[in-house]
């Protein structure tokens, strides 16, 4: 899509960044991204979106307000107030810890896990532990970008993963 900004050697070098900035500052674009997702999702059964911040939030919150379900953030360590629980990862480029509110899904609750991008999969594979620790079911995986390259799907092999871009 032409409306994503490749930026290269953000944030080390070597990786080529898909900015999606100049997508979101588009109205009509963003709006479309919003409506797909929300067409594919209406009538799912959905409990509840669940998003990583901070990207995975820009499209996960208008999601699940337009579903009518609760909203789900995943946080980076001590961002979340209440009982919580955690995992760690790696990215293409770093590792990661991420937290979600022991009380946020309840065992049989069926959740959308959304995200800007899917690039190893890393991520994706560890939101699918917090909600499933929690007895939740994931769905589907929604990610508006997938860097197919990088293998991301099979981290995240044996589940529904829709995608909007793939490069």
């Amino acid at each position: 899509m032409s409306k994503i900004r490749d930026v290269p050697d953000f944030p080390i070098p070597g990786i080529l960044f898909k900015d999606i900035t100049t997508m979101l500052k588009d109205g009509p674009a963003f709006s479309e991204i919003i409506d797909t997702l929300v067409k594919r999702y209406q009538g799912k059964d959905i409990d509840a979106v669940v998003a990583i911040e901070s990207r995975g939030y820009i499209f996960g919150a208008p999601l699940a307000a337009a579903l009518k379900v609760g909203f789900v953030p995943i946080r980076k360590p001590g961002k979340l107030p209440a009982e919580k629980i955690s995992v760690e990862y790696e990215t293409e480029y770093s590792k990661e810890k991420i937290e979600m509110h022991t009380d946020a899904i309840q065992p049989g609750q069926r959740v959308v896990i959304v995200d800007d991008l899917m690039a190893t999969g890393g991520s994706g594979a560890a939101i699918k532990d917090l909600v499933e620790r929690l007895g939740g079911k994931v769905v589907e995986f929604a990610f508006i970008i997938e860097l197919s390259f990088l293998n991301g799907r099979e981290k995240l092999k044996g589940y529904d993963i829709f995608t909007m871009m793939t490069f």
